[in-house]
């Protein structure tokens, strides 16, 4: 089976990309997904969370918000944070991938924003970066709810490059001129593939 990996930094259309995957066919597991079900009542993540940060659990369940001021601009409670979510994360992944495997599926696709920043590439037989300028990029975060321009400049700092990610994939999906150039883009790779799709 073949793992396709899905990346690219924030505002570039990733989302998007991967329920174009599903549409045509192909099941993709979503990192994010996993660290909200983790991070729910139940979740495996919370009681970890609840021991090194009490303040940010709230009726059994983390509050991403309460978290997220935490470990903003705070180095050590960030990778402490990362310490305890990574692995969980990474078990999930793995879980998902079995479950493929054993459906023989010809390949399943990782939806995992910080790939190349996590190591995650070296499990992807092929990796593709969403892509699109950063003017384009900057509007479309900023209109999310919440979202300030320091807050993008300080998630920016913590992802590569768009250029890196660019020159590190296999497969660069434009997602800045409009959806069917997309679904063209990933149509045409998973030709190149040989994998078939809906």
């Amino acid at each position: 089976m073949l793992v396709l990996g899905l990346t690219g930094s924030i505002g570039m259309g990733k989302s998007t990309a991967a329920a174009i995957f599903r549409r045509l066919g192909l099941p993709v597991h979503d990192a994010d997904a996993s660290v909200h079900a983790l991070f729910r009542a139940g979740g495996t993540a919370v009681a970890p969370i609840s021991r090194r940060f009490p303040e940010a659990v709230v009726n059994g369940a983390v509050d991403r918000e309460r978290l997220g001021k935490i470990v903003f601009g705070d180095a050590d409670a960030l990778r402490d944070l990362e310490a305890i979510v990574h692995p969980l994360v990474r078990r999930e992944r793995d879980r998902f991938l079995d479950l493929q495997r054993r459906a023989r599926r010809r390949a399943a696709v990782l939806d995992v924003p910080l790939l190349f920043e996590t190591g995650g590439e070296g499990i992807c037989d092929y990796v593709f970066v969403v892509s699109a300028p950063a003017f384009l990029q900057r509007q479309r975060v900023l209109a999310r709810p919440g979202m300030t321009a320091e807050r993008l400049s300080s998630i920016l700092g913590k992802q590569m490059p768009d250029r890196e990610k660019r020159r590190r994939a296999d497969y660069v999906l434009p997602t800045g001129l409009g959806r069917a150039v997309t679904i063209r883009a990933i149509k045409k790779a998973l030709r190149q593939l040989g994998i078939r799709h809906a």
